[in-house]
């Protein structure tokens, strides 16, 4: 059996571990992470979407021994001194869930996204989550959660360069 380590929201892991085991059911069934549902299992839903290195996977899609060495973090990692990520209250003030079952995905893509795009357009964050499937909404309020988001994690920078500004 392939022994991995992995690094889960902060912790390090050394398992022994099924060569077939998906991501999805040993953070799960394993380490207990289980804000990552298991939507589909045949990666079209991205309700189990999850951060590997940062980039956006779909853990029902990587194998748990494609983690191996990698830095792996789920929604129940993101908090940071107690205080939930600010995509988390987004999603909140702006009622962007329903039943809940695709929020833990969808929040997980929307980070990616604004990795790569901190000030995404409407259209362009529809086209980032494309991926990620909400069967009670009509987007509009995930869609504004990933703006509010977006504008509110790009406040520490705005606010450095104005003290720059300022001071010079």
């Amino acid at each position: 059996m392939p022994r991995i380590r992995v690094e889960v929201d902060g912790a390090t892991y050394d398992d022994d571990v099924e060569p077939r085991l998906l991501l999805v059911h040993y953070l799960r069934e394993r380490l207990g992470k289980v804000g990552t549902p298991v939507g589909c299992d045949t990666s079209n839903c991205g309700a189990c979407t999850v951060l590997l290195d940062g980039m956006s996977v779909k853990s029902c899609s990587v194998l748990a021994v494609q983690a191996d060495g990698h830095d792996v973090t789920t929604v129940e990692g993101l908090g940071i001194d107690g205080a939930i990520h600010p995509m988390q209250q987004a999603f909140h003030e702006e009622h962007a869930l329903q039943c809940g079952y695709c929020t833990p995905g969808m929040i997980m893509a929307s980070i990616d996204l604004l990795r790569d795009n901190a000030d995404p357009s409407e259209e362009e964050i529809r086209d980032g989550l494309e991926g990620n499937l909400c069967r009670c909404t009509g987007y509009q309020n995930i869609v504004n959660a990933v703006r509010r988001a977006a504008g509110e994690m790009r406040k520490p920078a705005e606010a450095h360069v104005t003290e720059r500004e300022v001071t010079s």
